[in-house]
């Protein structure tokens, strides 16, 4: 099914600070249901991709919610909490050894197309709505909806950005259970991102279980 173009010039784009601006362009353009998507963990050596979808229930929130690389973990636990009172959501994780076999731009495709489909399957009636698709980067989904790719989305989408803090607080949260396990490796630390630290204890004792074979060249 083809997207539905937004009339919106690129000049603007890079300019823009009203972050419900597309989420109001669709509405009129008569979508009933818009969902933004957004993934984390594409970079890190270890664990998993995770990716979220959002479809707000309201845009009034008392937390700050932005694109979560621009949030302290305090601040992103706080909006996480808000956005899963306030939001319909789904979460897809996608493991380290289908990193390794499918690769991480085909793993986070996947990620993010399961968590559209996981939020829908929490919609009655949901093939009776006009579903839009928001999608952080330039990302094209395997998923039968429109959709619409949003370079820099999770700082210009309030429903992109909600989506970005909940696939980033599930995944620092799935490294710092890891770390109980591999505590050498101080996941809690570094959430499994290629940082000097983290390199230096690869040099000195290697990968474990959930280190990424195809992106440690140790």
């Amino acid at each position: 099914m083809a997207s539905a173009p937004l009339k919106l010039k690129v000049k603007k784009i890079t300019k823009f600070k009203d972050s419900l601006f597309y989420e109001r362009q669709l509405k009129g353009q008569g979508c009933d249901l818009i969902i933004g998507v957004d993934e984390a963990g594409r970079g890190p050596l270890a664990g998993p991709v995770v990716a979220a979808a959002v479809a707000l229930k309201t845009t009034n929130f008392l937390n700050r919610i932005d694109d979560s690389k621009k949030l302290s973990s305090n601040l992103r636990d706080k909006a996480f909490a808000e956005i899963t009172e306030k939001s319909i959501f789904g979460i897809s994780i996608v493991s380290e050894k289908v990193i390794d076999r499918i690769n991480i731009l085909e793993a986070s495709r996947q990620a993010m197309a399961r968590a559209v489909f996981s939020l829908i399957k929490k919609i009655e009636n949901a093939q009776a709505l006009q579903v839009h698709v928001i999608v952080d980067g330039n990302m094209r989904l395997d998923l039968g909806y429109p959709q619409t790719a949003i370079i820099k989305g999770d700082s210009l989408s309030k429903s992109i950005a909600a989506a970005s803090i909940l696939a980033k607080v599930t995944r620092d949260r799935i490294m710092c259970k890891y770390d109980a396990i591999y505590p050498e490796y101080g996941f809690i630390r570094h959430k499994g991102y290629p940082t000097e630290y983290h390199r230096d204890i690869l040099r000195s004792i290697g990968l474990c279980a959930i280190h990424r074979k195809s992106f440690c060249c140790v």
